[in-house]
């Protein structure tokens, strides 16, 4: 019988000189499906690469004094440790600059160019140079790039261009007919109103203002543009237009294309009027996931807020930064990063919850057994509510896992782990220790923990792949194991267990802070990456006019548990429905000195969990000197909802 088969890819990463904790966390996802699809049998092929050809990577290589091949080598060479590090098990990493790859894009131009759908023209319009990408005026809303904010400038030179406009009603079709291609549901809808309905324009596929990048085949005196060259690595990866295609044959179509809102307009636009135009089937997901934010944004370069991994993972260990990447953020929303909940997860959830379990059982075993359980058992009241837990629990992770909901996966494994702890309090191992007559119901409780530990071994390893070895390890089970033992439980008839250290040692969260402030000064891995910008972009007033401020009372305020930066706020704005806020002012503000003031609030910003809290919007605050913040307060006579401009 053949195996069932899947394909499942990262974007291709522009080479950077540093990559930054959100281009890991799409890696890391990725890879936790890939690791999970391995465990259930099926043949996977996980995708990751780089895409380095363009003007930016010319000028960048320039600049250094190297060519651009010598340029991205360099660059490449970090990522791949990256990856390495971060225990990636990708099949396949690509390169744009892969002699294969350069052979099969000619001859997709060519095949594109012969059936119609790319003709030669001139471009002339609005240009950003940084995300390497044509808008109208329209689009360009005072004269700044939608992506990344960032002025764009006029440009006019011949070009080839793709008939995009061709394909617009096709692929509202297809988005209809396949309800499940773009995931969340949302950027759906984002796609055919803000991009397909007002009007594809035909798409520039070429440059002759440059020329690092692959040859027109008509044309040699051209470069094949960025998204040609790009998108299509997913199927000459798999050997498409080369002399062999097995893999292509095997793989495609993929099973989900895993990437970043940001760029989900050109997998879920342009990408599949290429594949149309190639009369090939499309990929049956695209997934736009959302971005990894830090107090103030988007994690990005410009800003000078860009968060290490390596840094995290020296310190902290690659497994933990997985799981909190993968838990801490729900996957297809934005989710904020601080040191501060990333200590917290490591400390309770890693230390506290699943080390001391694995600690304290071991550790029982050792003590009450020397090291292995007896076959006589006798059952105890509390067993079957853990075996039916455990059973359910592999069940819904694994529908959770498919779905790529990683974050309510882990939370319903952390809720056997709970059980599992608990079931240690209800039957009370060292009370039957004490009675020789209950040996066969403490055989039983050692038993059942280890059982339950070996079944969350799997459950966890493909987010903590280490640890769950680690794990298994102790227990003394074998570590080649498949998703089914998960599914089973009295797998094992007994268990040597063998101690080892502690998985995760918990952090003191005061000086590794303190750690982390000093390194941020002197550590250049650990220093935020920026590049050299003029002064500040300027907006128009249709772009300001998108931010809606208002007057809003604070009703209620309170510290965030486990959050020493945080205070929630709860809000009158208004519209009779009372609006959660959390802001990061604990350290010059008192609680009770906020009630009943009113403040301007940011009411159309994307909500975001902090600690916890769903915090919907945010409240203005000046930094009025070095360490002390001033929150902006409105006159009382203002009524609450009113807006300001």
């Amino acid at each position: 019988m053949q195996k069932k088969t899947y394909y499942i890819s990262t974007p291709i990463y522009y080479p950077s000189d540093k990559l930054h904790i959100g281009h890991t966390y799409s890696t890391v996802a990725a890879d936790a499906q890939a690791r999970y699809r391995r465990l259930n049998g099926y043949d996977t092929f996980f995708l990751t690469g780089t895409d380095e050809h363009g003007q930016k990577i010319e000028d960048k290589a320039r600049e250094a004094g190297e060519t651009p091949k010598e340029y991205v080598d360099k660059i490449v060479a970090g990522i791949k440790d990256l990856w390495k590090l971060m225990n990636i098990t990708n099949d396949k990493f690509i390169r744009t600059t892969d002699e294969q790859h350069e052979k099969a894009v000619q001859k997709i131009f060519q095949k594109m160019y012969d059936k119609g759908d790319i003709y030669k023209g001139c471009y002339e319009g609005l240009y950003c140079k940084p995300c390497e990408s044509f808008w109208t005026e329209t689009q360009a809303a005072g004269g700044l790039c939608p992506d990344c904010g960032r002025p764009v400038g006029k440009a006019k030179e011949e070009a080839y261009f793709f008939r995009l406009s061709k394909y617009a009603d096709r692929l509202v079709e297809y988005y209809e007919q396949h309800p499940g291609f773009i995931e969340p549901v949302s950027r759906q809808n984002e796609m055919i109103n803000n991009f397909i309905k007002p009007g594809l324009q035909d798409l520039c596929v070429s440059r002759s203002s440059f020329t690092w990048g692959i040859q027109v085949p008509v044309n040699p005196e051209h470069v094949i543009y960025v998204w040609l060259d790009a998108l299509t690595n997913y199927i000459t990866a798999l050997g498409y237009g080369s002399d062999n295609e097995e893999l292509f044959n095997k793989f495609w179509p993929c099973d989900v294309h895993l990437i970043g809102k940001d760029i989900i307009r050109f997998h879920t636009i342009y990408w599949p009027a290429f594949l149309m135009s190639l009369d090939l089937p499309l990929p049956k997901k695209v997934y736009g996931h959302g971005w990894v934010l830090l107090e103030g944004g988007k994690m990005s370069k410009s800003k000078g807020n860009v968060v290490d991994p390596v840094v995290l993972a020296d310190r902290y260990g690659v497994d933990a930064l997985r799981y909190y990447l993968l838990r801490e953020i729900a996957f297809g929303s934005d989710g904020v990063f601080s040191n501060e909940n990333l200590i917290n997860r490591i400390n309770s959830d890693l230390a506290n919850d699943l080390g001391n379990l694995v600690s304290r059982t071991v550790s029982m075993v050792e003590k009450y057994f020397g090291g292995t359980i007896p076959a006589e058992k006798e059952e105890t009241e509390f067993d079957q509510k853990l075996v039916s837990l455990a059973l359910e629990t592999s069940q819904k992770a694994q529908s959770d896992i498919e779905q790529l909901n990683y974050s309510v996966a882990l939370s319903e494994i952390w809720k056997l782990i709970s059980a599992t702890n608990k079931y240690i309090d209800e039957t009370v191992p060292w009370i039957l220790a004490k009675d020789e007559t209950k040996a066969g119901k403490l055989a039983a409780v050692m038993y059942n923990l280890c059982e339950s530990i070996r079944i969350i071994s799997v459950l966890i390893a493909p987010f903590m792949p280490e640890t769950s070895l680690k794990i298994r390890s102790q227990l003394g089970v074998n570590d080649d194991f498949i998703w089914d033992e998960s599914k089973t439980f009295g797998k094992e008839s007994t268990y040597t267990v063998k101690k080892g250290e502690i998985i995760f040692p918990r952090i003191d969260m005061e000086k590794e802070l303190s750690e982390l402030e000093k390194a941020s000064g002197s550590d250049d891995k650990a220093t935020p990456f920026k590049e050299e910008i003029e002064g500040v972009a300027k907006i128009g007033i249709d772009t300001f006019s998108l931010v809606d401020l208002r007057c809003a009372q604070i009703k209620e305020c309170v510290p965030v548990k486990k959050a020493k930066k945080l205070l929630q706020l709860t809000l009158d704005d208004g519209t009779g429905i009372d609006r959660t806020v959390a802001s990061g002012i604990a350290k010059w503000y008192k609680p009770e000195d906020l009630v009943g003031k009113k403040v301007i609030l940011v009411s159309n910003l994307k909500p975001a969990v902090l600690c916890g809290v769903e915090s919907k919007g945010m409240i203005l605050a000046a930094t009025a000197a070095e360490n002390d913040v001033k929150v902006v307060f409105l006159d009382e006579s203002v009524p609450a909802g009113s807006k300001i401009s």
